[in-house]
């Protein structure tokens, strides 16, 4: 199995090359997929074989195994994400400066791998204040314990709350790094809200964690109203998440040939990307050039999971291959900015990144005027006005509040907090029919969620997203509905409220902390 040399080097663990009492030490990990170690065939420290006898495997579960002990009968498991720290024993110190480490062996179900990686030993300080790590379990409670106090006595203050926790530590790894403790955020519930999508279909009560007085409320508010009017149409019309690398060429000329070789080998450089995972479906790559620097952008379908690590994984192994392949590239990094992760932007606003959803609802006049005390003809004017105000201060939403909606639901349900930045993007369009109701509908161009992996699957993210019926695999669309119909809500609770000036009242009643 071929397996690009950039994705080699990905094994070893940058920094781990370290003096010992009894040698030295290093760390590799498994980013590739589930593997057994058949036989180490050398290890070479700055160009010098040391012996297999000198050579012992130590693992998280305390297994310590010797290399001259592994063999085709006798496999050594490496299963993905597992850290082996290799200890070379009676090896002399080696120099605080930059060493070249080798690494051969023989592996199932790739074959011989070799590769060279350069690290440095770095002087370590007796006065630098590090917090305490257990590299090999860095989840069991006396290490946490360890942190704790750790922290309590640099602060001088006393961890109680934070130290309070139902959940296993030991299913975090992948979320959290120097895992302390929690934090605890108060959750209400909001609805039901009527949803007719094709995936989310009938009422759902709405999880939403927030320290904000009156969101609850407000979001309740427009559901009720959404309900009495027939709820919340809801249509997931575009799917796509990217990495966005950057390839520097001599030239111009460099640059645009290099891009038609990208076209021409489409299918190769596809199979390279999903070979790291069953999930991934590189969709097409856009190319767009500038100076001499060809930007790519990798576009995936990443089904239920948000995709960014995916992706970026995907898009490694893809650009990897690109490197091994094709000549004349000067430069090259994996982000380019281009894919604007965790920012706002107008290419994800046109272009689609996460779900690109649509939720609609035509609001009855007698309804808005007997419960929310506005006419359709204030809303929409408001709208049309509120659109003005957007344009000129240059925010990426025409809308009022979808942020809050998102964010409650997203602290709730265990995504990624900081998609926000783009997930708040949104466009509001208003139009009175001929009945004097009210058509109101918003696209959230760049919605990204996850219905499993991630956070998703954490104490009571994951207990939300089951109340919600959304938890694992082939539901992504199915939340997706849910949080652009709650989005929607919220738009006629605020917009009413601004229209019929109860906003401050309401304030006044549900947000002020006395």
């Amino acid at each position: 199995m071929f397996i690009p040399s950039m994705l080699l080097k990905q094994l070893y663990t940058r920094g781990s090359l370290n003096n010992t009492e009894r040698g030295i030490e290093f760390s590799i990990k498994n980013r590739l997929k589930d593997a057994e170690i058949k036989e180490l065939l050398h290890i070479k420290i700055d160009g010098h074989e040391v012996s297999n006898e000198k050579i012992v495997l130590h693992t998280s579960n305390a297994q310590d195994v010797k290399a001259t002990n592994i063999n085709s009968k006798n496999r050594f498991d490496f299963p993905l994400r597992a850290v082996i720290k290799i200890e070379v024993l009676d090896h002399p110190p080696l120099a605080i400066e930059k060493h070249e480490v080798e690494i051969s062996v023989k592996a199932s179900p790739f074959g011989s791998l070799k590769f060279s990686v350069t690290d440095a030993i770095t002087l370590k300080k007796d006065t630098e204040i590090k917090i305490p790590r257990d590299e090999m379990d860095d989840y069991g409670d006396p290490i946490i314990k360890k942190r704790q106090e750790f922290v309590e006595e640099f602060t001088g203050a006393k961890i109680d709350h934070i130290g309070k926790y139902s959940i296993d530590p030991h299913e975090l790894g992948g979320n959290i790094e120097h895992f302390t403790g929690v934090a605890q955020i108060p959750m209400g519930f909001a609805g039901p809200i009527k949803v007719n999508g094709e995936h989310a279909i009938g009422e759902f009560m709405i999880p939403m964690a927030t320290t904000e007085g009156t969101l609850v409320a407000s979001y309740n508010r427009g559901m009720k109203v959404a309900n009495m009017c027939g709820g919340i149409k809801v249509s997931v019309v575009d799917d796509a998440m990217q990495r966005a690398p950057v390839f520097e060429f001599i030239d111009a000329r460099g640059a645009r040939d290099f891009v038609a070789w990208i076209k021409l080998n489409f299918n190769k450089i596809k199979a390279e990307a999903e070979s790291t995972s069953s999930i991934a479906d590189l969709v097409y790559i856009d190319h767009f050039l500038s100076n001499k620097f060809a930007f790519l952008r990798f576009n995936f379908k990443t089904g239920d999971a948000a995709g960014q690590n995916m992706v970026g994984r995907a898009t490694f192994a893809a650009c990897s291959w690109i490197l091994d392949q094709y000549s004349g590239i000067q430069n090259f990094f994996l982000e380019s900015n281009f894919a604007t992760d965790k920012k706002a932007s107008q290419i994800n606003i046109m272009r689609t990144r996460g779900k690109r959803v649509t939720a609609e609802v035509t609001l009855k006049k007698e309804v808005l005027q007997q419960y929310m005390r506005v006419d359709p003809e204030q809303l929409d004017h408001h709208s049309r006005i509120a659109a003005i105000g957007s344009f000129l201060s240059g925010v990426n939403n025409t809308g009022l509040h979808s942020p809050n909606g998102i964010t409650a639901m997203f602290i709730a349900t265990g995504q990624d907090v900081a998609n926000v930045s783009e997930s708040s993007a949104g466009i509001i369009y208003t139009e009175l029919t001929n009945k004097g109701d009210l058509y109101l509908s918003i696209t959230i161009p760049s919605l990204i969620i996850a219905t499993y992996g991630g956070g998703t699957g954490i104490g009571t993210q994951k207990e939300s997203l089951q109340l919600l019926d959304c938890y694992g695999k082939g539901k992504a669309h199915k939340f997706a509905e849910i949080v652009a119909a709650v989005v929607l809500a919220g738009e006629i609770s605020l917009a009413s409220a601004i229209s019929s000036s109860d906003w401050v009242s309401s304030h006044e009643q549900y947000g002020r902390n006395r």
